[in-house]
């Protein structure tokens, strides 16, 4: 027993060293040869190395070439201001204070003003127009009343005129509706460019992408605080994302980021980076539109170009970065003034700017322009009308990315009052329940450039473009038409002969009958065919349109501008022709030109994203009627504006001022229409319901009271008698319409094309002398 005993115990130590060895052989099989790990290093290498030649190609594909998609921008027409123009000192002010200029004691910089009484000192902005680039300038204006009575340089130089820079309207934007500014480095105030780098990246002119030092540093901060209060991404890091990466927080993402970093760097200069990093940067969100960059932020806090700032709004600037939504200072003011005040501390620290110029920064309001005076498109309705007119030219995606420079028409001061206008009368006209629509069209009588646009009650509101877009029936506007085709038949009609207002009933050739009806359901016997127009009758018009001829009547129209098909119905003869607002402008365009067809622009040219210019769009003028048979329906639209549905509008207008204008009233007054125009200015108002529901207002009590608002407020020029040298002016008896004079008292004078006046006189006339067109013409006022 002792001996197997003793032999067990002798077997167990040689079995042990047999065991190990199996369990280190089995060990060797599965770690890797130095082979296997110079193979997997090697397959690394050249992963990484194709990835980065990858992410390099990204990186110069994008940085050399167009980085962004650039909105076209749009602009208002200059205001020009010259010695002896007619404007209020309190006009121009408001207009300075809408293009962003800040009232001072004394102006010592661009985009500033001053006023003492009736002097204003402005320090205009330098600009680079269609027609060349102007220096910043300081000028001094006197006014005496409602004129400007001197404009001078305050160095001293002549002036004939003065352009401030024009207005920015708003931008044509891409889908993606990121909007920006670009700067070049040299055009960022110091404490912009030196306070980003000091706040957001303290190294960032000795990193090379990355920072080790800011990581660590970080850490350390957000340990102390027990939260990520700190980021250790650099500038370069933070463009890469934004520029070129997703939002998600993966190691490969972060990875990616840190190795495009390293090109970035590799690639480009620290300002080339720096630069593009404050034209990307996020800083604000209005509804769809995305504001990026340092520039369009401080024309969206501000109004202000970014060269204008003080010290106390470019920090505020600079200390959104880290937040814009957090630190938005329109909703959380407070929060947004802590970091401003912060970041003014950390510019005095570092030598960006003195301590007592942070300490008097820190006394500042943050200076923010109120949300409600900022549109993403100020005038929605015009911007409009300049995207359909660009469109016959322009790729949309030419309009949207290539940084264009759109100069359009619109009068900014003009554009402010009509708005004024409809809605202050608008709103009132629409009582209580607020469904009454309002909208208006100003164009320029002489050359049809569009010098307003208003498309609805809310003028800022870009929803439905009442304007362009709300087809309705035009009713009255219609009568000089069918008026202006009789008068081309100088021997068969003329302003003096008489026309029956008896009723009348068409039958159409399907049997239905058409019987229109005055709208005072009175009949007024024979009466001459300018008083016919003045009060608007329209058992006369149905008359006078049938012995003319339908056909007749459409091809005037046309040429008058009417571009849609036409249906010749008896009914057209009383406006059942929807049109729009733009298109009653077109046609009356021609009447207020003297006969000459000019197309309505808004559009005045296109300058590409370094300033060269691609289009003009210059006047373009066709005769489509004589200038003789016009000036005969202009006086009776004139006698309109004296006698006839328009009479109103002088119980406000001085009744000096020579006009011409026509209501329109559409049945159950669903719509309330007024075209009228002086020497200078043609403007169409509407007003009605969306929903075609009835309103209270004919057109001589509604669209006219907003028409006669809007053009009170302008330095209108009058109506000229006529001057065409085929028309004369007799004296004809209003009873018989044939030839007045001496004895007979209650005659007139009435424009006549030479040989179309009456033959025989009055039994009261002792004599028919003709008459000087400016003497006749000065009478009716008289």
């Amino acid at each position: 027993m002792t001996k197997r005993s003793s032999t067990k115990k002798s077997a167990s130590p040689r079995r042990k060293p047999r065991k190990n060895k199996s369990s280190k052989s089995s060990l060797r099989r599965f770690l890797p040869s130095w082979g296997l790990i110079f193979k997997l290093g090697l397959t690394g290498m050249v992963v990484l190395g194709a990835w980065m030649i990858y992410l390099d190609g990204i990186i110069t594909q994008t940085f050399d070439g167009k980085k962004w998609a650039i909105p076209a921008k749009v602009y208002a027409r200059p205001v020009e201001l010259y010695d002896g123009l007619t404007l209020r000192a309190d006009t121009l002010q408001a207009q300075l204070k809408r293009q962003g200029y800040q009232p001072v004691q004394r102006i010592s910089r661009p985009g500033t003003f001053s006023r003492a009484g009736n002097t204003i000192e402005i320090y205009v902005r330098g600009f680079v127009f269609p027609d060349g680039a102007r220096d910043a300038q300081k000028v001094r204006l006197t006014f005496a009343g409602n004129k400007i009575t001197s404009l001078t340089a305050i160095d001293g130089e002549s002036i004939s005129v003065l352009r401030l820079e024009p207005q920015h309207m708003g931008g044509i934007y891409p889908a993606s509706y990121e909007d920006r500014v670009l700067v070049q480095m040299g055009e960022v105030p110091a404490p912009v460019s030196q306070g980003l780098v000091t706040v957001e990246d303290r190294d960032f002119y000795q990193h090379w992408g990355i920072s080790l030092k800011g990581i660590a540093r970080a850490m350390v901060v957000n340990l102390k605080a027990g939260g990520v209060v700190q980021g250790g991404s650099t500038l370069t890091q933070q463009l890469v994302k934004n520029f070129y990466l997703s939002n998600q927080r993966t190691l490969a993402r972060k990875v990616e980021e840190a190795l495009m970093s390293v090109l970035l760097e590799v690639h480009y200069s620290k300002d080339q980076i720096l630069e593009t990093y404050m034209n990307e940067v996020y800083l604000g969100q209005q509804g769809q539109r995305s504001i990026h960059g340092f520039a369009l932020a401080s024309q969206f806090y501000f109004a202000r170009p970014l060269s204008e700032l003080d010290l106390s709004r470019q920090a505020l600037l600079v200390g959104m970065v880290k937040g814009p939504s957090f630190y938005n200072p329109r909703r959380y003011p407070e929060r947004a003034k802590a970091r401003r005040d912060l970041v003014l501390d950390m510019f005095a620290e570092h030598g960006i700017a003195t301590s007592a110029e942070v300490e008097r920064a820190k006394q500042r309001s943050l200076g923010v322009v109120p949300s409600e005076k900022l549109y993403a498109n100020a005038f929605p309705a015009y911007i409009d009308l300049v995207k359909r007119q660009l469109r016959q030219d322009y790729r949309n995606s030419d309009l949207t990315s290539e940084g264009l420079r759109i100069f359009t028409n619109m009068d900014p001061i003009i554009q402010q009052q009509a708005q004024e206008s409809v809605e202050k009368l608008g709103n009132r006209l629409a009582g209580k329940k607020g469904k009454l629509e309002a909208a208006m069209v100003v164009t320029s009588s002489r050359t049809g450039e569009v010098q307003a646009i208003v498309g609805g009650r809310d003028a800022g509101y870009a929803g439905f473009n009442r304007a362009l877009d709300a087809r309705r029936p035009i009713g009255s506007l219609i009568k000089p038409a069918v008026y202006l085709t009789a008068l081309s038949q100088p021997s068969h009609y003329t302003l003096a002969t008489k026309i029956s207002d008896a009723p009348i009933t068409v039958t159409a050739r399907n049997g239905q009958e058409w019987s229109p009806r005055n709208y005072d359901k009175r009949s007024h016997g024979d009466v001459p065919l300018y008083l016919a127009l003045a009060k608007s009758y329209n058992q006369s018009t149905a008359r006078l349109g049938m012995d003319v001829g339908l056909p007749a009547v459409v091809n005037t129209l046309k040429a008058m501008g009417m571009s849609r098909s036409i249906t010749p119905y008896p009914s057209l003869l009383l406006g059942a022709l929807e049109l729009s607002p733009i298109e009653v402008a077109a046609m009356y365009q021609t009447l207020a030109s003297g006969g000459d067809r000019l197309p309505l622009r808004s559009i005045d040219a296109v300058l590409d994203a370094y300033n060269k210019p691609l289009s003009q769009y210059s006047l373009s003028v066709e005769q489509a009627f004589p200038k003789a048979q016009v000036e005969l329906i202009d006086y009776a639209m004139q006698r309109t504006m004296v006698e006839g549905t328009g009479r109103t509008a002088y119980h406000t207008l001085s009744k000096s001022l020579r006009l011409a204008g026509k209501t329109g009233t559409t049945d159950d007054k669903r719509d309330s229409w007024f075209a009228g125009y002086s020497g200078d200015t043609l403007a169409v108002a509407w007003m009605g319901r969306d929903d075609n529901g009835p309103t209270r207002y004919t057109g001589g009590t509604g669209a006219l009271r907003v028409w006669t608002d809007f053009m009170n407020k302008r330095p209108l020029l009058p109506l000229t008698p006529p001057t065409s040298p085929d028309v004369s002016f007799y004296s004809i008896d209003k009873e018989s319409g044939l030839l007045g004079g001496e004895g007979c008292n209650d005659d007139m004078p009435l424009p006549f094309i030479k040989g179309s006046q009456p033959r025989q006189s009055a039994s009261c006339a002792v004599n028919s002398p003709v008459r000087g067109a400016v003497d006749w013409f000065k009478s009716l006022w008289n």
